[in-house]
């Protein structure tokens, strides 16, 4: 099994059964793509390829093999390694469980699992499976939201599940040939789709409660005003003759608050701005105004306390990485 030197814009990894096929070789080349798990397999063989390619704030990789289970009984022992992982099947077939749930996989169906909780991924035979691994804050969704979804079979019978999935195809397949300054963009964009994936899988999963039809108004009306800086749940209820109380409730079923989804609306406005080629032409607190932030400071806590990384981090990823080289 060999893995190949990684690259600096398109981190590229290669496991290859070769000479050691030992199960503790082919788990170090797991564990650089889907961080720490264990692994069996029939007479102890683990053939297969793993290419892994990083784009910005994500990797995207490959995976095919034979039959056998990966599985992490526990968190992790120290810290938390924070990532999501969209998994799409190719060719074969698979089982993944996780947080009491067990999904069986066709090909072409995708699932959403978390790294961070104990999970288990079995493959009965021969298989071929292509991936997003994506640091979850990044996809804007609170636990309790995310624990809703993971484990959840996505069959790409909706236009936003079909998209998805034919977008990851092509991601995993063209990374090792993307030139350096598409990476960013494109890992912006596949964030995005995930996150929009992530909420349509939530809202199916939802409680459909009496009060429900009067949401996606609401919701319409908050999206239409949301650069308005004047945009609060009480203007919201004065706007449809309803209660502030009666407003609370229409968000209740969801587990979101009028206020925090507005909030969430304006950080995915300002995420999106900031990810367009222009946007370091553009000041961030100029950017966060546009949007309806009236605090630059205010900007920059909820936009950290939602996705993990700042403002600044988020429109170029290189900020990071020299502000760790620098104070180390």
């Amino acid at each position: 099994m060999y893995i190949a030197p990684a690259r600096t814009v398109n981190e590229v990894q290669v496991a290859r059964q070769a000479a050691d096929t030992s199960p503790g070789h082919w788990r170090r080349a797991l564990h650089g793509t889907l961080g720490a798990v264990d692994v069996a397999a029939p007479c102890e063989q683990h053939p297969g390829a793993i290419r892994t390619f990083r784009l910005s704030h994500l990797k995207v990789a490959a995976i095919e093999g034979g039959a056998m289970r990966l599985w992490r009984a526990q968190p992790p022992v120290t810290g938390d390694d924070g990532l999501l992982v969209v998994m799409l099947v190719v060719s074969g077939a698979a089982v993944v469980e996780q947080d009491n749930r067990r999904v069986f996989l066709k090909p072409g169906e995708l699932v959403f699992y978390d790294t961070a909780r104990p999970v288990s991924l079995e493959f009965p035979g021969p298989f071929r499976v292509k991936l997003i691994v994506v640091p979850r804050r990044l996809i804007g969704l609170r636990d309790e939201h995310l624990q809703r979804i993971i484990a959840t079979a996505i069959r790409p019978d909706t236009t936003m599940s079909s998209m998805a999935a034919g977008f990851l195809v092509h991601l995993v397949d063209t990374a090792a040939n993307c030139p350096a300054p598409a990476g960013v963009p494109l890992a912006h964009s596949a964030i995005d789709l995930l996150s929009l994936l992530a909420e349509e899988l939530l809202s199916l999963r939802s409680p459909a409660p009496a009060t429900a039809d009067r949401l996606p108004a609401v919701k319409k009306f908050i999206e239409q005003h949301i650069n308005d800086p004047d945009l609060t749940p009480q203007t919201v209820a004065r706007a449809h003759s309803i209660s502030v109380r009666y407003l609370h409730k229409l968000f209740q079923a969801e587990g979101d608050t009028p206020g925090q989804w507005i909030q969430r609306c304006r950080l995915q406005k300002c995420r999106g701005e900031l990810a367009g080629l222009n946007a370091t032409k553009r000041s961030i607190a100029g950017v966060a105004r546009q949007w309806g932030f009236t605090s630059a400071s205010h900007f920059s806590r909820a936009f950290r306390s939602l996705y993990g990384i700042s403002p600044a981090e988020w429109r170029d990823p290189g900020v990071k990485v020299l502000r760790e080289s620098v104070a180390g």
